[in-house]
């Protein structure tokens, strides 16, 4: 497996607040310090609502990007 793949991919293309959250903190509980995830949501208040939750539980945000209707999240899981 190449390193830089993340562990994890979350399809949260269509759920609305709490939800794609929801999914990415359940994720996140699953990995190992370190690992990563990438979360694919549709939810506009997404890109606040990431920033946030990674920034409380400091976890990386490595990557936000929005692409028409659709954001991507690459999220690294804090090491402690």
């Amino acid at each position: 497996m190449d390193d830089s793949a993340p562990q994890e991919t979350i399809d949260a293309v269509g759920l609305k607040c709490p939800e794609p959250l929801m999914l990415l903190h359940a994720a996140m509980r699953r990995l190992e310090p370190g690992q990563e995830v990438v979360l694919h949501a549709t939810d506009p208040s997404t890109e606040r609502d990431v920033a946030n939750f990674c920034e409380f539980l400091g976890h990386a945000l490595l990557l936000s990007h929005q692409d028409g209707e659709q954001f991507r999240y690459h999220i690294r899981k804090a090491i402690s």
